[in-house]
Formats: structure tokens, C-alpha cells, sequence
């Protein structure tokens, strides 16, 4: 069985040692510097692992917790999807349990990261809210120093912002559909699709 250990920090300022604990001297490892709002497909070394398995080199991964892989409970979903599919066995360490038991699904490691996943989404929404009420008193106090008066956000980062999106109406999923999957309004949707069509012109 050839293994694997996904590591994830958001800053160079954060050390790994924490989730190099466990590590065992076969597993070959993956270490991203970047925030668990990205997307796994998007980031560098998530992106180095999911070749690794698609070729066949890797067919164990670890974690130290589910949160590694991401924080939103859509990106975690489809992240575990793509392992599913490619047979390969998630242990996640601080639950000590795997997602395959005898190459067949395990029923309790999929509702366990489930209710997981929502947690870390649930504090990222968390993160999220203070940082606003953060730039809300800032701004009270005149402190606050938001986009240069003026700019203007650019389509392409624009669509970059909510690759979600993108990938889910690419899914041929509704505007509708889309907007619960991916927890924004429909009007950002709509703005995504309509940017994507102009792109495709």
C-alpha cells in the first residue's frame, strides 16, 4: 500500500509539527501554505497528490483532521468524492477512522465527516462574521482602508472568486441549485453565468 500524508497551513508563520505527529516513515508528504477556503483541486500540492492517485502512485492518504482538506463543506465533499472514486482510503487521525473497511464504504466514517465538514464551515462562517464586524468598527473609528476609491474588481477575479459556482453550473446544475449548493445568492449566480458566456464569446 503506497501512502500519503496531506498537510495544510494557511500561513508560513504556522508550524506543521502538529500534524507531522503521527506521521509513519512510508507516507510520502504533501504540504500546502494556503487558506482552507481554496478549493483542494486549486491548491499546488493538492493538486501533485490527486495526480500521484490518478496514476496509481498513491492509494492511502492521511490527515490529521478533516478541516486539512478544507473549510467549506462543499469543497470537502467533493474532495472526499474524488477519492471514493479513485479507491483510495482516507484515515483522518483525530478521529481515527477510515473511510473504506474492506474496499466497501464505511457508513459511520461518512456521517461522522459529514457533521465534521458542517462544523468547519460553520467556523470559517465564524472567522468571517468577526472579520466584518471588525471592518465595521473600523470603519466607525475611520480607520478602515478598503478598495482604492474608484477600482473596480475584474471579471477574471471575479470568476476566480466563486470557482465553485463555475464548477457547479458547468455541472449543468440550476441557478437556483447552485446558489444552496454553494451558500451564495442568486444574484451572484446569475453574474457568474453571465460572465462565463461572455468569456466563451
Amino acid at each position: 500500500m503506497r501512502k500519503a500524508r496531506y498537510i495544510r497551513v494557511s500561513t508560513g508563520n504556522q508550524k506543521t509539527a502538529r500534524q507531522e505527529a503521527r506521521q509513519n516513515k512510508d507516507e510520502i508528504i504533501f504540504t500546502d501554505i494556503v487558506s482552507g477556503s481554496i478549493p483542494f483541486e486549486n491548491r499546488e500540492k493538492g493538486k501533485d497528490l490527486m495526480k500521484a492517485i490518478q496514476s496509481g502512485e498513491i492509494d492511502y492518504v492521511s490527515v490529521s483532521s478533516i478541516d486539512r482538506l478544507g473549510r467549506n463543506l462543499y469543497n470537502i465533499l467533493t474532495t472526499l468524492e474524488f477519492f471514493k472514486e479513485n479507491g483510495i482510503i482516507l484515515k483522518v487521525d483525530n478521529l481515527g477512522i477510515e473511510s473504506l473497511v474492506n474496499g466497501k464504504e464505511n457508513s459511520a466514517f461518512k456521517l461522522i465527516i459529514s457533521v465534521m465538514a458542517n462544523i468547519a464551515e460553520m467556523e470559517r462562517e465564524s472567522i468571517l462574521e468577526r472579520q466584518r464586524e471588525g471592518i465595521a468598527l473600523a470603519k466607525l473609528k475611520g480607520i478602515y482602508k478598503g478598495r482604492v476609491l474608484g477600482s473596480k474588481e475584474s471579471e477574471e477575479d471575479f470568476l476566480a472568486k466563486y470557482k465553485e459556482v463555475v464548477k457547479s453550473l458547468k455541472k449543468g446544475n440550476s441557478v437556483r441549485d447552485t446558489a444552496k449548493i454553494c451558500k451564495v445568492s442568486t444574484g451572484t449566480v446569475q453574474k457568474v453565468k453571465r460572465l462565463m458566456k461572455k468569456a466563451e464569446k
